[in-house]
């Protein structure tokens, strides 16, 4: 069948974005982060940040994969030597992380860093400091995130509340807060970070309650791939789904790219992010006339390099094959050693098992040629 014999099955549109607490907008470089601004998604560099080089080509790597922020440790004094080049060279903001030493957030903010992250419970000197740093990061337009995790919560805070818990953590990020608005200085975000998914959705929750800050979601020592990714995914999902959150992190014990493909993903599948490809592919069952798990990974393979929003679904059957092709930019549905490939809700040309694969991968290219420019771009920068 040719494609102006096309059967139309209809193409529903599904649009799927919640609303966002309103929150404080913070320029980060050349980003917002909270308000309207979109949620952002950030990683941190596994480099020594001496290594200029190495750093830089990982946050490429970290760019091209859909990081908007990314974050690099500072705990030495030729690591805030380097700060200045990096920030300089690096296409998206990055974010000094200091603990211990309150003199390198002072090198960050001079050396150009869009934003500093400072851990209060981690920096000795910190509080009395205060207005020493706000001067400095306002001479300097630069950003702070203050971030409170359940390993270094205050001694006295532990003791009142019997624990990390979220009234415990909630108290000291709002008394942190609370140094630096004294001084009438609001550029900054907050993180409450804890290991466990459901404190960590009980602290943010109670956290937003309490003011307007612009809030970094993070469940901190996920743990593994698998592991950190569901928990992540679970508590993200739970904030984002009530407003809450302005910037993710992803925490996983595996390489930096990998927290951001998760990442992006959460908010493609929230509807906060354009999308781009996506593979929409059955899980399989006794009904499946095709090899499923192969002719799906043989399409994600063909198809991995295609940067635009489009939705190919691979189904192995005829009971809801149809239906969820018809529902994606291109499809197949398959049975009897054929494939039925659609576009748009369009039958365009039933082939056989053999073909499917280079079928879709040609559509799909020609697809994406004929996209308008800019379509299914990441985050808006600002101008």
């Amino acid at each position: 069948m040719s494609v102006s014999e096309a059967v139309s099955l209809g193409m529903p549109e599904v649009r799927n974005v919640f609303p966002r607490k309103k929150t404080r907008k913070v320029r980060l470089g050349n980003l917002w982060v909270g308000g309207d601004a979109p949620v952002t998604v950030q990683s941190m560099c596994t480099t020594k940040t001496t290594d200029i080089g190495g750093t830089l080509q990982q946050i490429a790597e970290l760019t091209a994969a859909g990081c908007d922020i990314v974050r690099v440790a500072c705990p030495s004094a030729d690591d805030a030597e380097a700060l200045p080049i990096i920030a300089k060279k690096s296409n998206i903001p990055v974010i000094a992380d200091i603990h211990f030493q309150p003199r390198y957030v002072f090198a960050a903010i001079e050396g150009g860093c869009a934003g500093v992250r400072v851990n209060p419970g981690n920096i000795r000197k910190f509080d009395d400091q205060i207005e020493d740093i706000v001067k400095a990061a306002r001479d300097h337009g630069t950003s702070l995130r203050i971030g409170v995790n359940a390993g270094s919560l205050h001694p006295k805070l532990y003791k009142k509340y019997g624990g990390a818990t979220p009234e415990a953590m909630v108290e000291s990020a709002v008394w942190e807060a609370s140094l630096f608005e004294q001084y009438d200085f609001h550029d900054f975000a907050i993180s409450v970070k804890h290991h466990d998914p459901v404190t960590m959705i009980k602290t943010y929750e109670l956290l937003s309650s309490k003011g307007d800050w612009p809030l970094h979601l993070g469940v901190t020592e996920a743990g593994p791939a698998l592991q950190g990714t569901v928990k992540s995914a679970t508590a993200f999902g739970a904030l984002l789904r009530q407003g809450i959150g302005d910037t993710i992190r992803v925490s996983l014990s595996a390489p930096p790219v990998e927290e951001v493909k998760v990442g992006v993903e959460i908010l493609q599948s929230l509807g906060l992010r354009d999308r781009t490809l996506e593979i929409v592919s059955c899980p399989s069952c006794g009904r499946a006339q095709v090899d499923v798990y192969t002719l799906a990974n043989a399409v994600t393979e063909g198809l991995k390099d295609l940067k635009v929003p489009l939705r190919v679904a691979v189904m192995g059957c005829v009971v809801n094959g149809p239906g969820e092709a018809r529902e994606a930019d291109l499809g197949v549905a398959s049975g009897n050693q054929k494939g039925k490939i659609f576009i748009k809700g369009k039958v365009v040309e039933t082939v056989p098992e053999t073909d499917i694969v280079p079928t879709l991968i040609r559509y799909a290219n020609k697809l994406a040629e004929d996209m308008p420019e800019g379509e299914g771009e990441g985050v808006q920068v600002l101008v």
